[in-house]
């Protein structure tokens, strides 16, 4: 084989490689959450606060969620994934999240959305919610969106 017919075999081989690389590759959305109180009324004003930030990335149909928050009156107890009718309307949770039990920490959380949760991430449906040991109707709440 000539030097030549060499360098021809090999970018060909190179483009063949990139070219099943990048048609495997999924492409990833990134969604911002920004977590804050729960509406507040006269019986839970005293024991709601804080603050805290997420992200999620959606490769496919795979959700993956990391974030932090700080500043809990009491320690968290459980985290959830929501759905809601529209961004800011509270709906019903559907999966459960990884939390630390403590006032400041983290969350974390990977589910295999199906096409119609997808569809709601897409459109501001979907929210987090992290519960605690003074609020356990809610403490903390943030829509995911880009």
């Amino acid at each position: 084989m000539t030097v030549k017919r060499s360098i021809v075999v090999i970018a060909i081989a190179v483009v063949a490689v990139s070219l099943a690389l990048s048609a495997g590759a999924q492409t990833q959305e990134r969604y911002k959450v920004r977590l804050s109180p729960v509406p507040l009324d006269g019986s839970n004003r005293a024991n709601i606060a804080g603050l805290g930030s997420a992200t999620g990335v959606l490769a496919g149909t795979k959700l993956t969620i990391t974030g932090t928050f700080e500043g809990l009156v009491s320690p968290a107890t459980v985290a959830r994934l929501h759905r809601g009718l529209a961004t800011g309307v509270r709906g019903s949770a559907f999966q459960d999240l990884t939390v630390s039990k403590a006032t400041t920490g983290t969350i974390t959380g990977s589910i295999d959305l199906t096409p119609e949760q997808v569809q709601s991430l897409k459109k501001g449906q979907l929210y987090i919610q992290i519960y605690s040991e003074k609020a356990p109707d809610g403490n903390l709440w943030g829509w995911l969106l880009r």
